[in-house]
C-alpha cells in the first residue's frame, strides 16, 4: 500500500488561499484605494463601519480573507526559496519558519477580530 503525503492541506490552503487573495483584494483595492478617494462613491460613516465589521458574517469573511492569504503567501514564500533558491536541504526549518509566521498571524487575526 502506498504511502500518502501530507501536502495535500498546505496544498488545499495554498489553493484557497489564492482564490481568496486574487478574487476579493483587488475589490478591496477598487473600493477603498480608488473609488472612496476619488469621490465616486461615498465614504462610509464611522458609524456604518463599525456596525459592518461588528457584524458576524463580516468577521468570518475577514478571518478567512486574512488566515488564508496568510497561508498562502506562506506556501508560496517556503517553495520559492526551496526550490528557486536551491535551498532543498533547509525545507524542514522553512515549512516551520513560514507556516509558523502565518499561525502567528492567524491568531493576531483572530485577537483582532473577538
Amino acid at each position: 500500500m502506498a504511502r500518502r503525503s501530507a501536502e495535500s492541506l498546505p496544498w488545499s490552503l495554498f489553493g484557497a488561499g489564492g482564490f481568496m487573495v486574487a478574487f476579493f483584494f483587488p475589490i478591496h483595492i477598487l473600493l477603498f484605494g480608488i473609488l472612496i478617494p476619488l469621490g465616486l462613491i461615498a465614504a462610509p460613516t464611522h458609524t456604518g463601519m463599525l456596525a459592518l465589521v461588528n457584524h458576524p458574517l463580516t468577521r468570518l469573511y475577514l478571518f478567512g480573507f486574512c488566515a488564508l492569504g496568510l497561508l498562502h503567501a506562506a506556501h508560496r514564500l517556503r517553495f520559492t526559496l526551496s526550490d528557486m533558491l536551491r535551498l532543498k536541504h533547509l525545507d524542514t526549518l522553512l515549512g516551520v519558519l513560514a507556516y509558523g509566521a502565518a499561525l502567528v498571524g492567524v491568531a493576531v487575526t483572530i485577537d483582532l477580530l473577538i
